[in-house]
C-alpha cells in the first residue's frame, strides 16, 4: 500500500528511560489508536532498571530516531559530569551493563530528524548538540528560527507542551492542538518513562495528517514494578520515588 499523505497516523514518543513497563504500555496505546508510523525522540536509556530492553524494543520497531542526551552520555559522547548525582549514576551504571552493540545503536543515532513533512530533535534546533531546555516562548522562538518545516516534535523537558509561532510565539498545555498552515508549530509530547507534571501516566503524542490534529494522549502503566526494579538495581530511590508522582 503506498504513502498517502493525506491519512497517516504517526506516534511519536521519547525520554523512555529504561522504563520498559512505560514503554510496552506506551505501544500497546499506539497500537490502539491505529498509528501507521512510529517516530522516537531519545533518551531511550538513563534513570531506570531496563536499559538494554528497551533499546531492543526500539530497535526492533526500526522506527526513525534521534538521539537524547542520556542516549549520549551512556556512550560518552557528552560528559556526564554535568549531569545531576541521580542521573550521573544511573548513567555510569548503563554504561556498564549496555552491549557494544547497543552502545553502537546509541552511538550511530543523529541529533536531528526529517520524517516526511516534520522534523524531530530531542532537545533544540538551535546547537541540538548542546541539549538546551525548551521552556519559554523565548526559548521556542530561537527553536522556531532553525525550523525549516511547518511541525516539530520535541522531548528533553518531559513536560507536554505545544508553542505556535505566527507573528508571535504563543504555547498550550491543552492535549489537542489543531496544526494551522499558516503557522510553525513545536509539540512537546511529555515523557514515556519519567513525566515530570504531576501525572504519573505516560505520554505520547498522535499526529493525524488528514485531520491536522495533534493529540497527547496518557497511558497507565505498573509503576510499582518499574519502582521497585530500579531500587533491586542498586539505583538512587530518588528515581523509583518520582515515578510514583510524576516528578
Amino acid at each position: 500500500m503506498g504513502y498517502d499523505p493525506r491519512s497517516m497516523r504517526y506516534g511519536i514518543f521519547g525520554d523512555i528511560h529504561a522504563n520498559l513497563e512505560a514503554l510496552e504500555a506506551v505501544l500497546a496505546g499506539m497500537k490502539k489508536e491505529r498509528v501507521d508510523v512510529m517516530v522516537c525522540l531519545g533518551d531511550i536509556v538513563g534513570y531506570g532498571a531496563d536499559p538494554a530492553k528497551c533499546i531492543d524494543i526500539v530497535r526492533g520497531l526500526g522506527c526513525t530516531t534521534v538521539a537524547g542526551n542520556h542516549d549520549f552520555a551512556v556512550v560518552d559522547k557528552i560528559n556526564v559530569d554535568f549531569f545531576n548525582t541521580y542521573a550521573r549514576e544511573a548513567a555510569l551504571w548503563h554504561r556498564e551493563i549496555l552491549s557494544d552493540e547497543d552502545k553502537r545503536f546509541l552511538s550511530g543515532l543523529k541529533l536531528v530528524e526529517y520524517v516526511d513533512s516534520f522534523t524531530l530533535v530531542h532537545a533544540t534546533l538551535y546547537s541540538p548538540e548542546l541539549f538546551e531546555y525548551i521552556q519559554t516562548s523565548y526559548d521556542a522562538h530561537l527553536a522556531f528560527e532553525n525550523l525549516t518545516t511547518p511541525l516539530c516534535f520535541v522531548g528533553h523537558s518531559h513536560v507536554p507542551v505545544t508553542f505556535v509561532q505566527k507573528r508571535t510565539v504563543s504555547f498550550t498545555m491543552d492535549s489537542a492542538v489543531k496544526v494551522e498552515l499558516n503557522a510553525k508549530t513545536m509539540v512537546n509530547v511529555g515523557s514515556v518513562g519519567q513525566p515530570r507534571d504531576e501525572n504519573p501516566d505516560a505520554s505520547f503524542g498522535l499526529w493525524d495528517t488528514e485531520e491536522k490534529m495533534v493529540w497527547i494522549k496518557r497511558v497507565k502503566y505498573d509503576v510499582e514494578k518499574a519502582s521497585r526494579k530500579i531500587i533491586k538495581a542498586g539505583l538512587p530511590e530518588i528515581l523509583a520515588e518520582r515515578l510514583r508522582y510524576g516528578r
